[in-house]
């Protein structure tokens, strides 16, 4: 191991008397070793302990009472601690304070120096220098200040200490041998080593130092009072609950304090500093509190902080209910103790739950749809976690899954309205009030995970007001009566269009079941949502429909008007017919449905829908009827006559003409069907008995009558089973023929009387002119008997007047039949033979006036017939 020359004792040596030249070791200081300067610096680190120093410089006298070695003859190691001396201990910014002192500033009322205004050197230094002031005194806090300097020491004193050593170095030994020595110094140490701060040496003293021994227990030493980066670090540590128990000790100390002392200013001062020192803890504890809440929320499982801060929350309670005790049960002029933090964790509950929403539908474009099931899925996956994870940590009282759904229901709520005020189309309006009655109860409230303790809150309430609800349903219905409209109107004009087209197929011509479906779309939606607005949207398709009917019943009469012209097919005309008639029972059978939605408006717009529908009935099934008997009408004319008593040709004919005319009618949807069929055996029975009221024929002998008699029978029976098997109504039809045959062929007066009397109780309408026809086909001249006949028609005319019920005065048959009258020339021939008085009897007397009225009236029946 080299030994290292004192340099400043090498150029000295030649120059003092009696040196020898030799080295003297036991002379040199020992700063010039570069393995003890930590043994150097722990030594004069000693000094601290030993007494307070002394003010100003010291006298050349009084240096030989510090220990040896701390000021040697060194003048390199003397400024070095002189230096370190003045920076580290004696500055007065840092122990005494920074600035100019003012009169009075750092004295107690007594001319005194406080000792809770000392700086943390001054605090740390005094029990140093007055020696141990007993175990049992309180600690002082030391300032955030003081806290602040002593973390920037150790820099600042390393800086200074090596910026002195190179100032020395070079001016002792210049640039060259300074940068050797401190390579040397370097490599020597092992590289860069970290000098012990103030406090660490002073630690390591006290810590060195041996207690006394004491025969009795030691008393419980004091808790120290942390400083405010001290419990700030706590809080970033997150032992929140010690963390609030020192700020709670601050804040009261600071309370203390105020009251101690309101009129210094310089206590004021220090008060105020220490109350926003104790705002601003609070604000760092309450951010570490909710970003536990909101990560406890986020993680979807059990958080183990969450117990503590709710422990720290009733801890806050608890205090503040013994702060409103001491200040007797009232917070008012009193300071701003009471934190109220189960208030605020209520508000944080409902921001954390904003922000929650807010990352649904932040920074994410799409439909309404789209978004409120995003919404629904975080509310519903949350409160599942708030059940699960979070609920056991909370206490009872807090009803913490009622404020979490409350919260939840209100931020949805928010988010609801937010949308309500853009710009909606109709399906959205209708998504909006769904989701506002029916989805957010089954997709969130009603989960099976969480619908035993939603049944246990409070009434939530819609998300929607009722104003915005029923503004919402009127736009929806505005809306509705718009689309409706225009999408009817399309779709008649498409319709209008095929019935023109002779290529055109008929199964698609089906108006009704694409006009049911756009209403039936909105009839079906809207009633889940309300009863109200189920029967409002009811009324307003029932209106739109009822106007849709008028102007399709229009178009109907058009197309058929304009037949002639458009020189349709028969069979494809009468194939477009059905397609239309068969179009009104699903519309009536659905404004029936409309009109039970029980709106008062809808008695009006049903009658003017049911009008429209029967025009169109039966407008279509008299031209299903027309073309029928415009075919039959030449064979009706050949009954009644010789040669029909004789041949079935022409009833044949009529018979086949029917047969293939019904299975044109099968493709007939029931009710049109039933009024056709109806209509139908109502013309065919009434252009059959026609012929026979006109006295086309009349019977001269019994066995002719006889033959008529069965003819009747024979073809009625085969109208009865046709129109049975067309499943008629009006079967009360078949008994008119049957009545007729008889007056025909009976022979006994009394037997002719009673059957006229079933004729007239069958059919009321039936008149003495038809009775008198009847008699004239049967042959009957006999006015006697004539008159006895007719006269008991007058008799039950006069008692169906005065009964008030007759079951067949609806039954009108016989009033649609004209007659041709037989008048016979009545002169009293004793000795006239019997072919004479058939001759005269058959004889007519028509006068020139009464052939010309004859005339007319066939005339207008024969218009009545083509009407019919």
């Amino acid at each position: 191991m080299p030994v290292l020359k004192n340099p400043y004792n090498l150029k000295m040596a030649g120059r003092e008397e009696g040196s020898s030249g030799t080295l003297i070791l036991d002379q040199e200081s020992r700063g010039t070793n570069p393995f003890e300067e930590e043994l150097e610096e722990n030594e004069r680190d000693s000094f601290l302990r030993d007494g307070p120093p002394k003010s100003g410089s010291p006298s050349p006298e009084d240096r030989s009472d510090f220990p040896r070695g701390l000021f040697d003859n060194s003048p390199e190691g003397r400024y070095r601690r002189r230096a370190t001396l003045e920076k580290v201990v004696g500055l007065s910014s840092f122990l005494l304070g920074k600035g100019k002192k003012s009169p009075g500033r750092d004295k107690t009322p007594h001319g005194e120096k406080g000792p809770k205004r000392r700086s943390l050197l001054g605090r740390m230094m005094l029990p140093l220098l007055e020696g141990n002031q007993g175990p049992g005194k309180e600690k002082m806090r030391r300032s955030s200040e003081d806290f602040s300097l002593l973390q920037r020491f150790n820099g600042r004193r390393k800086e200074i200490l090596y910026s002195l050593e190179w100032g020395l170095a070079e001016k002792e030994n210049g640039g060259g041998d300074s940068a050797k020595r401190m390579s040397f110094l370097k490599m020597g140490r092992g590289g860069k080593v970290r000098r012990a701060s103030l406090v660490e040496k002073l630690d390591r003293t006290e810590g060195l130092e041996t207690p006394p021994v004491a025969e009795e227990a030691e008393p419980a030493k004091a808790k120290e009072p942390l400083s405010v980066l001290e419990i700030l670090n706590l809080i970033h540590q997150r032992d929140l609950l010690t963390a609030d128990e020192h700020i709670i000790e601050l804040e009261a100390e600071c309370e203390q304090d105020g009251q101690q002392s309101p009129e210094s200013g310089e206590m004021r001062k220090d008060g105020s500093r220490k109350a926003k020192d104790v705002a601003l803890l609070y604000e760092a504890l309450l951010k570490e509190l909710w970003a536990v809440q909101a990560e406890a929320l986020a993680a979807k499982s059990a958080h183990p902080k969450l117990e503590l801060m709710v422990h720290v929350i009733e801890q806050e309670e608890e205090t503040d209910r013994r702060w409103l005790e001491a200040q007797g049960g009232t917070a008012e002029g009193s300071g701003a103790r009471p934190r109220g933090l189960k208030k605020q964790w209520l508000e944080a509950v409902e921001r954390l739950v904003g922000q929650r929403l807010g990352q649904c539908t932040e920074g994410r474009s799409g439909s309404i749809p789209a978004l409120m099931d995003r919404l629904a899925k975080c509310a519903w996956e949350d409160l599942c976690t708030v059940r699960f994870h979070l609920l056991h940590a909370y206490p009872a009282a807090y009803e913490a899954f009622s404020v979490y759904l409350c919260s939840f229901h209100q931020g949805l709520a928010q988010r609801l309205a937010t949308v309500v005020q853009s710009s909606m189309t109709l399906s959205d309006l209708y998504f909006v009030l769904d989701w506002n009655s029916n989805i957010y109860h089954r997709e969130v409230l009603g989960r099976s995970e969480i619908a035993p303790l939603v049944n246990k809150v409070r009434e939530l309430g819609p998300l929607l007001s009722p104003e915005t609800q029923l503004s919402l349903e009127e736009d929806c219905i505005a809306a509705v009566k718009v689309k409706i409209r225009e999408d009817m109107s399309r779709e008649l004009q498409k319709e209008e269009e095929k019935w023109a087209q002779k290529e055109a197929d008929d199964s698609q011509l089906s108006l009704s079941s694409k006009i049911i479906p756009v209403l039936r779309t909105h009839t079906d939606k809207a009633p889940q949502i309300t009863v109200d607005f189920g029967r409002r949207m009811a009324q307003c398709c029932l209106t739109c429909l009822a106007e849709f009917l008028q102007s399709f019943q229009r178009k109907v009469e058009k197309f058929h008007e304009g037949q002639a012209e458009s020189g349709l097919p028969a069979d494809s005309y009468t194939s477009r017919t059905i397609a239309l008639v068969n179009c009104c029972p699903p519309f009536q059978k659905y404004v029936r449905d409309l009109a039970r939605c029980g709106h008062p408006e809808s008695e009006g717009a049903e009658g003017q829908a049911s009008a429209s529908l029967d025009r169109v009935m039966q407008l279509c099934n008299r031209v299903l009827t027309t073309q029928l008997f415009q075919n039959l009408k030449p064979h009706f004319q050949k009954l009644m006559k010789r040669k029909w008593l004789n041949s079935s040709e022409a009833f044949s004919t009529i018979m086949a003409l029917l047969s293939e005319h019904a299975q044109k009618l099968k493709r007939v949807k029931p009710e049109p069907y039933e009024m056709l069929v109806k209509d139908l055996h109502h013309g065919v029975l009434t252009d059959y008995v026609r012929p026979l009221m006109r006295v086309r024929i009349i019977c001269t002998s019994s066995k002719m009558r006889s033959k008529m008699a069965a003819k009747l029978r024979s073809e009625a029976q085969q109208l009865q089973e046709f129109f049975a098997q067309l499943k008629s109504t009006s079967s009360w039809l078949d008994a008119a023929v049957p009545h007729l045959a008889g007056m025909i062929e009976l022979e006994d007066m009394p037997a002719i009387q009673m059957e006229a009397g079933f004729l007239i109780k069958d059919f009321p309408d039936v008149q003495k002119k038809h009775v008198s026809a009847l008699l004239d086909v049967r042959g009957l001249r006999n006015q006697v008997q004539r008159q006895s006949i007719l006269a008991v028609m007058e008799t039950l005319e006069q008692t169906e007047e005065e009964e008030e019920d007759s079951p067949c005065q609806d039954r009108v048959f016989f009033s649609r039949i004209p007659t041709s009258e037989v008048s016979c020339v009545r002169v009293k021939l004793q000795h006239l033979s019997h072919m004479g008085h058939a001759c005269l009897s058959r004889l007519r007397w028509r006068p020139r006036q009464r052939q010309r009225r004859q005339r007319q009236l066939r005339a207008k029946e024969n218009e009545a017939e083509s009407q019919v």
